[in-house]
């Protein structure tokens, strides 16, 4: 049995076994539709929470990696970095999150769940399976070291793109790159960019460009708070960005709300996740260009800066497995607040609408690569079978020489033939899944698979996301009370 057969905790998309029906009894169709790792009862969640950036506020990738890359390339020839790279053609496809920076050899990785690496790049040039063996498999990978970053943030990519440009470019040009060198100054041209304002200026002079406004998110609030939750707007972004951003996503969405603040019970910024999950800092109350100490209940209309999880759980007074935490940051916002927390998780994922479109696409191509798959396998036991009787036939002594020797050639000639047949089917196989690969991405094909397994990205939302979803306003297509069920999980020799 193939590995994609035995093994449905792979992250297939749709999670088979969680398709719901909404009230008037029509399907929704597959990119709108919440998928569940964990059984959540939205009954007994009573504080729904949310953060901005890309979460709230669904970004045009491309607009916003061509922007972080102008701001990134301006400040790295400002430390010295050669004129040229400002003509370079970057390529904003290039990268997807889940993706590991090798700063000692400048190549950029995607590994499975075992932390197995199967594709990397030097630059924008694809490594040999050779070169990432010899790389790569010889010991055991520790992704957490300083030798290595990990990407998983829409916000990260710009870093990917720059980076693997810049090596190519410089290496082309017979220069000597230090690989880490160059990765942590890439990081610094960014940070100081959004230091320095640059980004916020950019983005809010030009929402429209930026931001890819929803039309559902004001009605999926809505439809939260008339079910009697609470809702809290939990945020980095600073208040000036913050005001800006939300009034552009909700200001003028509903009569019924005056403004964004309305929408929420607590709204804080300026938070300093994932800091704010461990100890925080003390949590303030912004009047104006003011900021003052908290020193009454938290309020609706007003707005928050800083804080912690544990003076949030005192002000609102319940137990942290009635809230309800969705954003796109598996660290900063699902993996702290798993681990410091009893807070259930949402995940944002905006590829889902990249990776549904090519699952249904690839529908053909997948159900021949698993027949092939199973097909291989009982050649491959035809081929032992086969190989076996040769040998034996060549150890044995028998009465009857001549006999023997046709029996041998007989088995020969069958080895011969289902070696043929395996070359011809792996031969199918490699050119089907690469194919299948292109279809999720011209670089790494899927973003939460690899091979026929999780990719370590995949894994990590499986692990640490309860819920996850394209964009929020999947949510406005169930009742606020829905039981979202996972599927039945099982092990390989339960199937």
């Amino acid at each position: 049995m193939n590995e994609e057969s035995r093994n449905p905790r792979q992250l297939t998309l749709p999670i088979p076994g969680v398709i719901h029906l909404p009230p008037s009894g029509v399907g929704i169709p597959r990119p709108d539709r919440v998928f569940v790792n964990r059984n959540l009862r939205m009954s007994s969640i009573r504080w729904v929470g949310f953060d901005m950036d890309y979460t709230l506020a669904i970004y045009r990738q491309e607009e916003m990696d061509a922007l972080s890359i102008q701001l990134t390339v301006e400040r790295l020839i400002r430390r010295g970095y050669p004129e040229y790279l400002s003509e370079l053609a970057f390529d904003p496809r290039f990268p997807i999150r889940g993706l590991l920076i090798d700063k000692r050899y400048g190549n950029i990785l995607k590994m499975d769940r075992h932390k197995v690496v199967n594709v990397g790049y030097h630059g924008t040039r694809r490594l040999t399976q050779d070169e990432i063996a010899n790389l790569y498999h010889l010991k055991k990978i520790r992704p957490h070291t300083a030798r290595y970053h990990w990407i998983d943030t829409l916000f990260a990519l710009c870093e990917v793109t720059s980076y693997a440009a810049i090596v190519q470019a410089l290496e082309s040009r017979g220069e000597t790159v230090q690989y880490d060198r160059l990765f942590d100054d890439v990081r610094a041209a960014i940070d100081e960019a959004h230091a320095e304002g640059a980004v916020y200026h950019h983005v809010t002079s030009d929402l429209p460009r930026f931001i890819d406004r929803d039309e559902n998110l004001a009605r999926t609030l809505h439809k939260l708070r008339s079910a009697g939750k609470k809702l809290f707007l939990l945020t980095n972004s600073p208040w000036s960005y913050t005001n800006a951003m939300m009034t552009y996503l909700l200001g003028t969405a509903s009569k019924e709300y005056p403004a964004w603040q309305h929408y929420f019970d607590v709204a804080i910024c300026a938070a300093g996740k994932p800091r704010w999950f461990a100890e925080g800092r003390p949590l303030m109350e912004r009047d104006g260009d003011v900021l003052r100490n908290v020193d009454s209940p938290l309020q609706r209309g007003k707005v928050y800066e800083g804080g912690s999880l544990r003076e949030f759980e005192r002000h609102i007074g319940v137990p942290g497995s009635s809230v309800l935490y969705v954003g796109d940051h598996i660290y900063g916002d699902i993996l702290r607040s798993k681990k410091e927390s009893a807070w259930r998780t949402g995940m944002i994922i905006q590829e889902l609408d990249a990776e549904i479109a090519a699952l249904e696409s690839t529908a053909e191509l997948r159900s021949r690569r698993r027949h092939l798959a199973e097909t291989r396998h009982l050649l491959e036991d035809e081929l032992r079978f086969y190989q076996t009787r040769y040998k034996d036939l060549s150890k044995a002594s028998a009465s009857h020489p001549e006999e023997r020797e046709l029996d041998r050639r007989r088995a020969k000639q069958h080895v011969e033939r289902v070696r043929g047949e395996l070359r011809a089917l792996e031969a199918e196989y490699v050119e089907i899944a690469e194919a299948v690969d292109r279809a999720f991405h011209p670089y790494w094909g899927s973003v939460l698979k690899e091979m026929n397994g999780m990719s370590l990205f995949g894994q990590q939302v499986d692990l640490y996301a309860d819920i996850y979803m394209r964009r929020v306003s999947c949510l406005g297509g169930y009742s606020p009370e829905q039981f979202f069920r996972s599927p039945h999980d099982l092990m390989p020799h339960e199937l």
